[in-house]
């Protein structure tokens, strides 16, 4: 593992290596992941800068950290800036970066980066409250991956118990946005997965996925990329949804998005979801929950 700060496309950054992956935070603004891809490969993140904004607030692209609302998913706290620089720690397994505390709401992003093992990483997303008064909300932890076009997203879904349900969100529109509407074939459902096939509509889907996984299999890249984070069928989330994914207009990008439990922090109190990320090559096709389940580590 090597672990260095460089300059990435003109920015200050932490590079991060293993034999198997590279990974690039940046500490300009953010905190934002800007490149994963293997060792030597091309990115798997969409990266660009300045391209899509809403007023102050810049999509860039990366791996980023959101708050979510209670009864408010996508509120105006959702789309609080992260435009200036971060601080950081390097540590023998991994780095921490910080963001800035927002001078409204005085709140605190970041997130730390810790090596498993070759392939496998631990990313802590965080939010610290520094207010003096009460805050509630949750981590939505959103990874823009760039898919090429045989590119496709595995969420297994159920609990395998004998009552074995879910909850299913499905969007026409949202804030003037979508294209696929409810019957979208980019979304369909195997005994025991949501697959998506990016088609280039834009279009959301937002699920209650008892294992936790989004995994982006990539056949052309000869990859597969996934996350998984916890959940706890008791605890307050978005929508009662723990995964969502976005699919972005002529596909400039597929989200793949962990929501955390959402609570009440008090002065002082942080909150963390963590995921866990691998990246693998992919040596086999991968269609069902079983082979996406056997890329992680046993919990």
């Amino acid at each position: 593992m090597e672990i260095q700060t460089i300059t990435h496309e003109g920015l200050q950054a932490i590079e991060l290596k293993t034999p198997a992956l590279r990974l690039v935070a940046v500490l300009d603004f953010g905190p934002r992941i800007a490149h994963l891809s293997g060792a030597n490969g091309e990115n798997l993140l969409l990266w660009e800068p300045e391209k899509y904004t809403r007023g102050p607030w810049n999509l860039r692209g990366g791996h980023r950290v959101w708050v979510s609302r209670p009864q408010g998913d996508e509120a105006e706290e959702t789309y609080l800036p992260d435009n200036e620089p971060c601080t950081f720690e390097l540590h023998d397994d991994g780095f921490e970066v910080l963001g800035a505390i927002d001078p409204n709401v005085h709140i605190q992003r970041g997130f730390r980066v810790t090596v498993v093992d070759d392939t496998h990483l631990q990313v802590e997303n965080r939010l610290i409250n520094h207010s003096e008064m009460l805050y509630s909300g949750g981590i939505w932890a959103l990874t823009c991956s760039l898919p090429k076009e045989n590119t496709l997203y595995i969420v297994p879904v159920g609990d395998g118990s004998s009552w074995d349900n879910f909850q299913y969100t499905v969007f026409r529109t949202w804030a003037g946005h979508g294209q696929g509407g409810i019957n979208d074939p980019q979304f369909q459902f195997t005994e025991d997965a949501l697959v998506t096939t990016p088609q280039g509509k834009e279009n959301k889907r937002m699920v209650q996925a008892h294992k936790g996984i989004i995994a982006m299999v990539d056949p052309d890249r000869g990859q597969v990329f996934a996350k998984r984070t916890s959940f706890d069928p008791e605890a307050r989330y978005p929508l009662n949804s723990n995964i969502a994914i976005y699919v972005g207009p002529d596909n400039f990008m597929v989200e793949m998005e962990t929501m955390g439990q959402e609570c009440t922090l008090k002065p002082g109190q942080g909150i963390s979801s963590v995921e866990e990320w691998t990246l693998q090559p992919m040596d086999t096709t991968i269609e069902n929950s079983s082979q996406v389940e056997s890329l992680f580590l046993p919990n």
